[in-house]
């Protein structure tokens, strides 16, 4: 069954959404001229027909931290529970099954090197019928993170936009100190990023306005932000694909930023290994995504190898649900 496209107002929504996670449904409804009951009705109905969560994302290079892309080709057969075993990690943010079945792509962000180290030299080489292991560091983000593709939809006029977006963290001036109560905090909200105040200070101990003060210094100082996992079908997004650019090192910066105001490109990022620079992108069929590697991508300048996966099935956005993803967990875990 096709699922239901979605109309002005749900689009409307989720880009209201992705600019302000946490915003109150009576200040989007406000700016999007509707009733609060209106807002909270098609919430209700996008949870289950387009499978809308809001989730706090944790920024890990305001920590220190690196992120990882890990490409892993394996056997058909343990494809399944591979891709489950490492969507079920806390430190895994996306898990894809792509390469007709033969290749899992995960994004990977330990909070340590020792994570990192079990991870890459520990568990997966001792993990039966993987073939291959590839691991690249991501330098640096053009597109992602808080610029989720849904800003690029062009649902809301400028002026709704400017309404709803909040002002943007500073530059980090080094590495952000959390402690155990902003990792509470943290976790709480990477589970549901519209939590409210009540719950978030029955759920940690932490009086209301110890919660209040927290969460605008986790936001501020750029820690925290809220991203909308959503299915794209709605949207008239059909194939996902991923794509791994070898960029002469001059035209590396101006081909990422390039790539960054491509309205297909919901995520991209300078890399190591033999491409450079990797990116994911939408489109609604095979056509465009034709359209798209000879017109836009071909045109880019500096690039001398392309590779196109398609990604065959996300078992992992940005937060794991069993109930959605067929397969059991394996050893990587």
């Amino acid at each position: 069954m096709n699922p239901r496209p979605l109309d002005a107002l749900d689009r409307r929504l989720l880009q209201a959404l992705q600019l302000d996670g946490r915003a109150p449904f009576s200040r989007i409804a406000q700016v999007l001229g509707v009733s609060d009951q209106t807002v909270a009705r098609r919430f209700r109905r996008l949870r289950t027909t387009a499978g809308l969560r809001v989730l706090g994302m944790t920024d890990d290079s305001r920590l220190g931290r690196s992120s990882w892309i890990v490409r892993l080709g394996c056997t058909p057969d343990v494809a399944d529970r591979l891709a489950a075993a490492l969507a079920a990690r806390p430190d895994t943010l996306w898990v894809g099954l792509v390469s007709g079945g033969t290749e899992v792509m995960c994004a990977m962000r330990p909070r340590s090197r020792q994570e990192r180290d079990d991870l890459l030299l520990g568990r997966l080489r001792r993990t039966p019928r993987i073939t291959s292991v590839t691991a690249h560091c991501l330098l640096h983000h053009f597109y992602g993170g808080s610029l989720g593709w849904l800003t690029k939809i062009n649902a809301l006029t400028p002026d709704q936009t400017a309404a709803l977006c909040p002002p943007p963290a500073p530059p980090a001036a080094g590495p952000v100190r959390v402690d155990e109560d902003d990792e509470r905090l943290l976790g709480l909200l990477r589970e549901d990023g519209r939590a409210t105040l009540t719950e978030l200070q029955d759920a940690t101990g932490l009086t209301e306005s110890v919660v209040t003060r927290r969460l605008e210094r986790l936001r501020t100082t750029g820690v925290l932000y809220f991203d909308v996992q959503h299915d794209t079908e709605p949207l008239g997004q059909e194939i996902e694909a991923m794509h791994w650019l070898t960029v002469e090192p001059a035209a590396l910066a101006a081909a990422g930023r390039a790539l960054a105001a491509h309205p297909e490109v919901r995520f991209a990022a300078a890399t190591t290994g033999t491409a450079n620079l990797v990116a994911a992108t939408l489109h609604a069929g095979p056509a465009d995504l034709y359209v798209y590697l000879s017109e836009r991508v071909g045109a880019l300048e500096g690039v001398r190898a392309a590779e196109t996966v398609l990604t065959l099935r996300q078992v992992k956005q940005l937060t794991y649900e069993r109930s959605r993803t067929p397969g059991n967990p394996g050893t990587a875990r």
